[in-house]
């Protein structure tokens, strides 16, 4: 078999990623946010509770999981598609990363901005949700972004579940032409490829909701950094120094 008949036999996989990545984000965003603030506002029982649910699926391998959801529930009377589970499993495992960036994104804040708005009569909602969530949001993106690439990487596993993604088709050609090294070396370009653009997509969005910082050409290998606050400073790597 060609490289390119091995190419085509892996891209064959690519709906099923991309969609058990888009529904795992459905499961990832609202569970990362609402825990994530959660965790931060709740304090006693109700946030032990709160952090024993992020833990469990923080903490818990997600191939294990995959087959408890899967082929464990059924023998309780409840039966879940793979796709519905592929995705609710990796979604609310990367789900509970992200929670942890929400609540150290809000932890990190000046103090002093939640005491103006209490101050000013505002209610803790209007503040968490005028004040800090936009503000930590910002800090919040390379993390979120990083979490996406994860999430894109771990769907590899969704093909123990009978889902004939990617890695499915892979093993599949493998075990047809018994020749694993052109073919899996494919398949983690195809990773690469897939997963790369979506890391410069990140930096991108980084650099356009965070305006305070940027970084243009100073002088040849060197950058500088422009704040609003301050006057821009000539950044150079340690070993273009002195040149």
């Amino acid at each position: 078999m060609s490289i390119l008949e091995i190419w085509l036999g892996i891209l064959q996989g690519f709906r099923v990623t991309a969609l058990v990545t888009l529904y795992g984000l459905v499961f990832a965003i609202p569970f990362g946010l609402i825990f994530g603030v959660a965790q931060y506002m709740t304090t006693g029982p109700a946030r032990f509770v709160v952090t024993s649910i992020i833990e469990f699926w923080r903490s818990s391998a997600v191939i294990i999981l995959l087959f408890v959801f899967y082929y464990a529930l059924p023998l309780a009377g409840l039966a879940l598609s793979a796709m519905t589970v592929s995705a609710m499993v990796l979604g609310l495992n990367i789900g509970g990363y992200a929670s942890q960036a929400v609540r150290a994104g809000l932890q990190a804040l000046d103090r002093g901005q939640k005491e103006a708005g209490q101050a000013l009569g505002l209610s803790r909602s209007t503040i968490l949700l005028r004040i800090e969530l936009p503000q930590a949001l910002v800090a919040m993106s390379p993390t979120f972004i990083n979490q996406l690439i994860q999430l894109v990487k771990a769907t590899s596993l969704v093909s123990l579940v009978t889902l004939t993604d990617m890695t499915f088709r892979a093993k599949e050609i493998s075990q047809i032409e018994y020749d694993p090294v052109p073919i899996y070396s494919s398949l983690l370009l195809a990773y690469f490829i897939v997963c790369y653009p979506v890391a410069l997509l990140g930096r991108w969005v980084e650099r356009r909701i965070n305006p305070a910082y940027v970084e243009r050409p100073a002088v040849q290998g060197c950058f500088q950094s422009i704040s609003p606050h301050e006057d821009g400073a000539v950044i150079c790597p340690a070993f273009l120094r002195g040149t």
